[in-house]
């Protein structure tokens, strides 16, 4: 753990909360056999109400940073999370018609609190460190997941899916209490902006983006990966299945996915620590798309476990690199809004991948795989050759702050 020293204890604390909270937040995972078993909804309909929640989710994402930026990344954390766990327990209570408003709100809190909670360790660790600080949130949360879709499986068999919703609410208000709990609030928050100046108190965001080029280049990079990326939940089930495999062997598959990252993220980020940190991304990218070139071979055992290994190996070198890259380019007074645009725009595939990926496969299905490869690698390589640059045009340019300068930044903000 020498690695890990400069993680701040707010930071263990955090992913403390973030594992509990992990493992009951199942309901995603069975929302649409909820939908369309319990409730009686038919499949189109099932869909429409998830597809719904889907954008609450990202909408979410990209307004969290926004509103701690201006009140308090630990403010809104507390508030989204009462929001969200209110709004999960409650749903087993209310009509059909009223799931098309609570379930979207229900994502959105969620994403609000995603997009706080990176603010808040953002602000919290000094630049140098943040890699470190996010790997060890990521693994939390990673490991949370690996052990709530079957704990959820076994509450929904034995008992009913109404359980999952209360277990769920309860465990979001719970991290809204530990958090309060394990963050001290720092002084008031934020005074409110001037109106005109976009919320940032020195520009709009905007102008802050085209400073730093290079965030926009990653956050256009990462929204071609995620579209790319979650094709293994949407269309790669298919896939399987129209070459005779069950259920089963895609559960296998995905559960890799976990065990890898669980295994390999905490070394990775102290060993890449000092690398810089676009090359970093560009290889993660790289190594996503040699994952889908692996399908090329077939549908096999062999090549879907290669697929899942190389898509993990390159999820833990893009993920947690790119969120401490924008939280490193980010100006004091708009971390929130840089981790809230990198946030959403991460979670863009969940909106997007299902319909692109679906409609592809169903009209050329030997055309998906070679162009996720290509797109993924494509974007790599971008960040890679921009990497290259930035090395050879020296650290000028905003963004570029000595750690010194960031480790004291702002801490009021957390509100």
């Amino acid at each position: 753990m020498q690695g890990f020293k400069d993680v701040p204890r707010v930071v263990w604390l955090l992913a403390a909360g973030v594992f509990v909270n992990a493992v009951v937040s199942f309901t995603f995972v069975f929302v649409f056999l909820y939908l369309t078993g319990p409730r009686g909804l038919g499949a189109a309909e099932a869909g429409v109400v998830t597809g719904i929640g889907g954008v609450g989710l990202v909408a979410g994402n990209f307004t969290g940073g926004w509103y701690g930026d201006r009140f308090g990344h630990r403010r809104v954390l507390l508030a989204a999370s009462t929001v969200g766990g209110l709004t999960l327990m409650g749903v087993p209570l209310l009509s059909t018609p009223l799931l098309y408003a609570a379930l979207p709100l229900a994502q959105y809190a969620s994403g609000v609190v995603r997009a706080a909670n990176s603010a808040l360790v953002a602000v919290t660790v000094a630049e140098g460190s943040r890699r470190q600080a996010f790997a060890v949130v990521r693994c939390a949360s990673n490991g949370g997941f690996a052990l709530g879709p079957p704990l959820g499986a076994l509450i929904a068999a034995g008992a009913s899916y109404d359980w999952l919703f209360l277990a769920d609410g309860l465990g979001t208000l719970f991290f809204a209490l530990w958090t309060a709990r394990a963050v001290p609030a720092r002084g008031a928050a934020r005074a409110p902006a001037a109106a005109g100046d976009g919320g940032s108190g020195r520009g709009g965001l905007l102008a802050e983006l085209r400073a730093r080029p290079a965030v926009a280049v990653l956050l256009g990079a990462v929204l071609v990966a995620d579209v790319v990326y979650r094709q293994q939940y949407y269309v790669f089930p298919v896939f399987l299945a129209d070459h005779g495999f069950d259920v089963r062997t895609f559960g296998l598959v995905i559960a890799l996915n976990g065990a890898v990252i669980l295994l390999l993220e905490l070394p990775a980020a102290v060993a890449l620590r000092d690398r810089p940190p676009l090359a970093v991304i560009g290889s993660g990218l790289v190594l996503v798309g040699a994952g889908y070139a692996a399908l090329l071979a077939g549908a096999g055992i062999a090549s879907a476990v290669t697929m899942m290994v190389l898509l993990s190996l390159g999820e833990i070198l893009y993920k947690t690199t790119a969120t401490a890259f924008v939280a490193d380019r980010a100006p004091e007074h708009a971390v929130g809004r840089f981790q809230s645009l990198y946030a959403g725009v991460s979670v863009s595939g969940t909106v997007l991948a299902a319909p692109l990926g679906g409609a592809l496969y169903a009209a050329a299905p030997g055309l998906l795989w070679p162009l996720c490869a290509g797109l993924a690698a494509g974007a790599g390589a971008v960040l890679i050759r921009l990497s290259a640059r930035e090395r050879g045009a020296g650290p000028a340019g905003p963004g570029a702050r000595p750690a010194h300068e960031t480790g004291s930044r702002a801490r009021a903000v957390a509100g």
